[in-house]
């Protein structure tokens, strides 16, 4: 019969480690959608047409694979999407300077832009997520206030770019001061593209001047959102004192100001879909801020971005470590001199209740012992809650005084 020993509350103990793995992204998963399938659309959004014009369709969010993610042993990366503040002066210029609503309260603007309500809805969301209200505005740096800058010089987050990571990678947050992405803030027409000049298309073209985003620095002021929790600041590794954007380490997004990420003054022209136009689509010239991130759809903002702005091929464009948190209790077993050194296994006595282990005729010279190689954790009515097994039997008898650290990781 199992003999049960109770285990007092001084020999329970609970510890709390932290974990830390390293995760790196490939460019060419977040680029290469159009040959490996890995960044995925999600089209939810149709507009009506215009006399013979189809539509538009376009997804509010994409996520990137790091394969085909027609394959079952594909992994969901991290989503893109991207935002535009309701109060910016790109939404009050896109609204034409005057706020118009329907009947409904909802935003009237002009045919020339597309998605503008979802595009403000979107940074809404994570407003509400990150920073606990809606009507919020992301700063950067996070500690200051909005100012009335100009440019790239301001605090404001106006166009957001957010990437919000896995739960699969970041795990329990990601790790302050670990964080690194290389970004191209240029684009430029490749020569195949110059010539007509109705095919250039810089929305598709080749990108240069790649920069390195950190959050270098985080670590040493520490700061925190009401709702998002732990925060801090990405910068230009190239020059610290450039605050590019915000990582919410607990819900593992990082929020990009595209104004400062991106050459948003840059000229660029190329096709953009048009809910207003017979084939769909229409040409346009423009500074990518504000005129491409209002008037094309959220797909082909992104389009842009993933395909041309994190590079390609199978260099690392992405990388951080993570925090896994290891919740541990720790029970210790004590087996005194004199205490299980007799085994309930049937087989260790004999038909006579004689102990097998002592030798016939030797049972005053001899001691009994028994091998040690499971330890039970039950409750108050004696049901088996775990069992540890040991790597090897361990020798018991009345001159072994031992101890058996069960843990328990959770």
């Amino acid at each position: 019969m199992a003999t049960f020993k109770t285990i007092s509350d001084g020999n329970i103990q609970t510890t709390r480690n932290v974990l830390n793995q390293l995760v790196d992204f490939v460019a060419e998963d977040v680029s290469g959608s159009d040959t490996n399938n890995t960044r995925k659309k999600f089209q939810v959004f149709v507009t009506g047409g215009f006399g013979s014009s189809p539509g538009v369709t376009s997804s509010l969010f994409q996520t990137v694979f790091d394969q085909n993610y027609a394959l079952q042993t594909s992994n969901e990366l991290f989503d893109l999407t991207m935002g535009i503040f309701d109060g910016s002066e790109t939404a009050i210029t896109a609204s034409g300077g005057t706020t118009i609503t329907d009947s409904r309260g909802k935003k009237l603007y002009p045919s020339s832009t597309l998605m503008m309500r979802e595009k403000t809805g979107i940074y809404s969301q994570f407003a509400q997520l990150l920073l606990g209200n809606s009507a919020a505005q992301f700063t950067a740096p996070f500690s200051m206030a909005t100012d009335s800058g100009t440019g790239a010089f301001h605090n404001e987050i106006n166009e957001a770019l957010f990437m919000p990571f896995k739960r699969l990678f970041t795990r329990d947050g990601i790790k302050r001061e670990t964080f690194a992405m290389r970004f191209y803030q240029s684009a430029s027409r490749s020569a195949a593209d110059d010539y007509p000049y109705t095919t250039t298309n810089l929305w598709s073209g080749i990108s240069s001047g790649s920069v390195i985003f950190t959050d270098v620095g985080s670590g040493a002021s520490i700061e925190t959102s009401p709702n998002g929790g732990g925060v801090g600041n990405i910068v230009n590794s190239s020059n610290t004192t450039e605050t590019v954007g915000l990582m919410f380490y607990d819900y593992g997004v990082a929020v990009f100001d595209m104004k400062k990420i991106l050459n948003g003054n840059q000229t660029m022209s190329g096709s953009i879909h048009a809910a207003d136009s017979p084939t769909g689509t229409t040409m346009m010239t423009g500074s990518f801020i504000p005129d491409f991130v209002v008037s094309a759809s959220i797909d082909q903002v992104l389009d842009h971005i993933a395909s041309r702005r994190f590079g390609s091929g199978s260099e690392t464009f992405c990388t951080f470590q993570n925090n896994t948190l290891i919740n541990s209790t720790l029970y210790f077993c004590r087996a005194t001199a004199d205490e299980f050194n007799f085994s309930s296994n049937p087989t260790y006595t004999d038909t006579t209740g004689r102990l097998v282990v002592i030798d016939s005729g030797q049972e005053s010279l001899q001691k009994g012992f028994c091998f040690i190689t499971t330890v039970g954790l039950f409750n108050a009515n004696e049901e088996l809650l775990a069992m540890a097994k040991l790597s090897r039997p361990v020798m018991k008898n009345d001159e072994k005084d031992l101890t058996f650290r069960v843990r328990l990781d959770f």
